[in-house]
């Protein structure tokens, strides 16, 4: 028997930080209840107060509020971590709330989560089991955990792709000799997350791995909701169960929860495959790496896969934060000798004017007045982080490797004839008419985007002794990527899309910038700018 297990108040609530408000989570779960779902995880046993409208509940009385037409068909659980719930104030299960208490454990702490399992039990309610990472099981590993399972005899046992992993032959590894060793009684789980864009194809390949061999259970989720990449997708399981192995679920049930539920919450969070955690899944990372260095550094796909490389395989499965940290100034400070560089560029720019050419699309509509203005003053002019065939430019100042390949792929022939100030996160090794500064020289940290291309390329300025400088394109992000720059297919540095945010946030730097500068560097906006400091 195939039984379906939907996790979205659960998992979802990393998303939402269990925040899902009580309309929400009590429609979720009468939806799937109409839908005939199997096992409904209404979220986690938390050791914090209960706050009403959050699937974080300090005791399962929490929950019952949100189960008052609860069907006798399913069971309705909730998860554990194996060390983060003191399950001591647990009281017995009284039958109207929840049935059933999945404890959670990573590789090499079955013993204690098993421990954790029997008290649970003590108190009557349904135990489960998650083995976290079960790709690091060696196959003795596998065969101690089916034993000692078997002596305790649980629901279930399920298989976690933590990292998402997993190829076929890795879950068939594990599912051959779990099904060999484990009891016939206790269902066999899978639980998937989708880094890779394997979690549905891996759901169909366990569910064939195990058909007419014993009870199994999958793991998904209302649109995948769920951390960084997400999870297997109620919607797509349940089709499939229903086409391939004569299910009974209802899909009208499951649109309806994904129509008056989900929709919002995908307007308002992020989740799903995306290129940073595909690198997660290819390296077996934590989740929490990739978010921090894609908060907090905006870092590129190419740099994000270096860092995590040269983590260690177990810092790889943490997250050290200052260590990232470390790791990615790391990355960014190849030191190079640019005493000789600066020295050329200050003496190249030495008594003219400067002109910057941002790339906000304001370079576009105004592009008369602009050209108008180097005609008659006949300023040095510098490209910041992109080009426009529009404007002959001096120089070409790149941040970013993304940006500059960009640049090159898309405009070569200006790109060729452009001299160019790279940074040396970008190159340590100059081409022929390329100046490598060090990125130390120039970056101000203290905020997020700290490495924003205007506000390093005055500071470069500032330090090759620039007086006067004239700025164009630095408009300001608009809500829609897309109506910001003059080129619209620019790659984007911004993968948190918060753009009022991030204009608050270069409005602070700008100011700090502005106020350092004293007498030493007269700037004045050529275009409208929501960064201009009145006087």
């Amino acid at each position: 028997m195939i039984k379906l297990l939907d996790c979205t108040l659960r998992d979802g609530a990393y998303i939402t930080d269990s925040r899902f408000g009580k309309p929400a989570i009590q429609g979720i779960i009468n939806k799937l209840q109409d839908a005939r779902v199997d096992i409904i995880e209404c979220g986690w046993l938390k050791d914090a107060a209960y706050e009403e409208g959050s699937s974080f509940f300090h005791v399962p009385d929490d929950a019952k509020p949100y189960l008052a037409k609860k069907s006798k068909d399913a069971i309705y659980s909730v998860m554990i971590d194996w060390n983060r719930y003191d399950v001591d104030q647990l009281p017995p299960c009284d039958g109207e709330s929840i049935d059933a208490i999945r404890v959670v454990f990573p590789h090499g702490r079955h013993h204690e989560g098993i421990e954790i399992g029997r008290k649970i039990r003590e108190k009557g309610y349904l135990v489960m089991f998650q083995a976290a990472n079960t790709l690091s099981y060696s196959w003795e590993d596998l065969e101690e955990l089916a034993e000692e399972m078997n002596e305790f005899d649980p629901v279930s046992l399920s298989v976690v792709d933590t990292f998402g992993a997993m190829y076929f032959e890795d879950l068939s590894r594990i599912v051959d000799v779990l099904d060999a060793h484990l009891e016939p009684q206790i269902s066999l789980g899978f639980h998937a997350h989708n880094n890779q864009q394997l979690a549905f194809a891996l759901c169909i390949h366990f569910i064939n791995s195990l058909r007419d061999k014993r009870n199994i259970m999958v793991d998904s989720t209302l649109s995948g909701m769920g951390r960084g990449a997400g999870n297997a997708t109620t919607e797509l399981v349940a089709s499939f169960i229903n086409r391939q192995e004569h299910g009974n679920y209802d899909m009208n049930a499951i649109m309806d929860a994904i129509d008056m539920y989900m929709q919002g919450f995908q307007e308002q969070y992020t989740w799903g495959y995306s290129t940073p955690y595909f690198i997660a899944g290819l390296y077996q990372c934590h989740v929490n790496n990739i978010a921090y260095l894609a908060t907090n550094h905006r870092t590129n796909a190419r740099d994000m896969r270096n860092i995590i490389e040269s983590l260690s395989v177990e810092e790889r499965r943490n997250y050290d934060y200052d260590l990232l940290e470390k790791k990615y100034i790391e990355n960014q400070d190849r030191i190079v000798d640019d005493e000789k560089t600066i020295a050329e560029l200050e003496e190249a720019l030495k008594d003219r004017p400067v002109m910057l050419i941002a790339p906000g699309r304001s370079i576009i509509e105004e592009q008369e007045k602009l050209r108008g203005f180097i005609e008659e003053h006949q300023p040095a002019v510098i490209a910041v982080n992109a080009l426009n065939e529009i404007y002959d430019c001096d120089y070409a100042f790149f941040t970013n490797a993304v940006r500059y390949e960009y640049a090159r792929d898309a405009h070569p022939e200006a790109f060729n004839k452009t001299k160019k100030i790279l940074l040396s996160n970008i190159s340590t090794s100059p081409e022929e008419g390329e100046f490598i500064v060090n990125f130390n020289l120039v970056i101000k940290r203290g905020w997020k985007h700290f490495d924003n291309a205007v506000i390093l390329c005055l500071r470069l300025l500032n330090k090759l002794k620039v007086k006067e400088v004239y700025l164009a394109g630095f408009d300001g992000f608009k809500t829609k990527y897309n109506e910001s720059y003059a080129d619209e297919s620019l790659p984007t540095l911004n993968p948190d899309n918060k753009w009022d945010d991030l204009n608050e946030e270069i409005k602070a730097m700008y100011r700090d910038l502005h106020d350092s500068l004293a007498d030493s560097m007269d700037i004045v906006f050529l275009t409208e700018s929501i960064f201009e400091t009145k006087e």
